[in-house]
Order: structure tokens, then C-alpha cells, then sequence
């Protein structure tokens, strides 16, 4: 079977995990991110240009708390075990991210956390994982702009185990801090400033940044935020956007030539968008694309 190219990969909010040689991409079934869903898939590469069909590596087996919003799948490492952290909805639960746990980056994952590891009480997702300059684990996430109306990034220190929050989440920075935002409308009428997708990367100098997404004139943004301190109790400013023609809910990694690449899906409309890779370069506290 021949191998598949990014433009046949029809996935929302593209995460690709390096380890061992080989390049592990996870996202959003594009075909079932509206609606009823049962899991995710991994798309393995060896050189970024050539990958797998795609490989189920999380399964509802009907016992699972959430039947739909599969959403934004991302795969760390933390200890020996590797640990999905992705968003799910229930009709009778608010959204949340839940953390699934497997032995290697193929799965199967199975859950580890008890329901949503995010507060029960808020619609949140787009989860993400963070180790502190002290070693402890963090989940930075979004309260969801539909109940906050002014979308807000939080973190929150998870226990060693990763199964639990340790303590209350705390407020990193709102979606309508940035000045190129715009609000936009729910078809119920309400509007609200977006935040979506945060990913926190440290440049070579130390700087913390949290990429986030939102929208601007020009469609679906890929924004940044920096840290003043250089950790997750800082205070978070905004940067210049990093990609602003319809794309977002990026994120950073180190190829295997050490070649730094921003990968975001675009455009944001169903079922036209696709993961994309965009090299990038760190010039002191900043992000950089680069030109091809």
C-alpha cells in the first residue's frame, strides 16, 4: 500500500510526538469531530513527507464516560509510560480533557484519570501537558469561551501519577488580551473571544511560550504568549501571531535533523483542513517561520 502524504490525512489539530527515530502524528478524526465519535488514530513517519495508514490507538469498547467531541489529541512521555491527554463531551458532562495512559506511543491507550481531570464544573478543553523548572507536572487547558464568554487559558499542578488535579486551576491570560482578536458568534446568538489549543514550548534562552489559537480578521490565528518569568506562574503577555491565514491549534517539535517545525491544521473549515508542517527558528524570546 503506498504511503499516505499530509494532504491525505484528514485530521484537526495535528500532535506529533518524536521517539525512537520515528515520527508519531495523532489529531481530531476530521470525519467525526462534530459529532458522535469513538477514538483516535496514529499515523507513523519516518522522514515527514511518508506516512502509515492510520492505526487506532484509542477505542471506546462502549464503556467509556464520553460518545462524542473526540477532540485534540496529544501523546507525552512522563516516567516510563506515555500519556494521552485529549477533550471529551458527554450530554450530561461538561466537556473536559481526560488523560488515557499505554506502554508505547502506538497504544492501545486506556483511560487513567477518573472521568475529567478538569473541573467538573466547567466546560474546558484542549489539555495539554507541562513539567515545571521544579519537576512538577502541570495541565494548562481552556475554560471553554461558550461558558467563560471571554475564553481563558488556566493551568492546573497535577498529582505524580497524572490522575488527578493536586490543587485549583489557576488563570494564565483571556483570549480578548490580545489585541488582534475578534469576537466571534454562536449560532445561539452569544458571542465571545476563543482560546484554543494551548502548547507550551522553552526556547534554547529559557523563555516559556504558550501558543494558543483565536480569531482574528483573517481567520483562525495561531497566536503566542510568553512568560516573564520563564515558567507557568508568570505573568503571560502576548506576542506577535505566529500564523494568521486560517490556521491554528499548533504545536512545536524538534525533527530528527534538529530542525524545529510549527504544525497547525488549515484551514479551519470542515472538511477541507489538514495538518501542515512549517519549519520555524527561534530568534531570542521568539518564533520565526521560515521561508521555504
Amino acid at each position: 500500500m503506498n504511503p499516505l502524504k499530509m494532504q491525505d490525512i484528514h485530521i484537526r489539530d495535528p500532535f506529533v510526538l518524536v521517539h525512537e527515530g520515528k515520527y508519531y502524528m495523532y489529531g481530531t478524526r476530521g470525519h467525526t469531530c462534530w459529532g458522535e465519535a469513538t477514538g483516535f488514530d496514529v499515523y507513523v513517519s519516518d522522514d515527514l513527507k511518508n506516512w502509515s495508514e492510520p492505526q487506532a490507538c484509542f477505542e471506546n469498547d462502549g464503556s467509556f464516560w464520553a460518545d462524542r467531541h473526540y477532540w485534540a489529541p496529544e501523546v507525552h512521555q512522563w516516567n516510563d509510560a506515555f500519556y494521552m491527554f485529549a477533550s471529551f463531551k458527554h450530554p450530561d458532562v461538561c466537556r473536559g480533557t481526560a488523560i488515557l495512559r499505554a506502554e508505547n506511543p502506538k497504544g492501545p491507550f486506556l483511560p487513567h484519570s477518573d472521568g475529567p481531570v478538569t473541573p467538573r464544573e466547567w466546560e474546558c478543553l484542549d489539555g495539554t501537558f507541562y513539567v515545571s523548572k521544579a519537576g512538577k507536572p502541570y495541565m494548562v487547558f481552556c475554560h471553554e469561551w461558550l461558558q467563560a464568554v471571554d475564553g481563558e487559558v488556566c493551568a492546573v499542578e497535577l498529582t505524580e501519577d497524572l490522575r488527578a488535579a493536586a490543587n485549583k486551576p489557576f488563570l494564565l491570560f483571556r483570549a480578548s488580551e490580545a489585541e488582534w482578536g475578534k469576537p466571534v458568534q454562536h449560532s445561539t446568538g452569544m458571542s465571545g473571544w476563543v482560546t484554543d489549543g494551548p502548547f507550551l514550548w522553552r526556547t534554547t534562552d529559557g523563555t516559556l511560550l504558550c501558543l494558543w489559537a483565536s480569531f482574528s480578521e483573517s481567520g483562525y490565528t495561531q497566536a503566542v504568549a510568553v512568560s516573564d518569568n520563564g515558567d507557568i506562574d508568570g505573568k503571560f503577555h502576548q506576542s506577535a501571531p505566529l500564523f494568521m491565514k486560517d490556521g491554528g491549534h499548533g504545536m512545536i517539535f524538534r525533527s530528527l535533523d534538529d530542525q524545529l517545525y510549527l504544525t497547525l491544521h488549515t484551514p479551519n473549515t470542515t472538511p477541507q483542513e489538514r495538518p501542515h508542517l512549517y519549519p520555524v527558528t527561534e530568534q531570542g524570546t521568539r518564533l520565526v517561520l521560515l521561508k521555504r
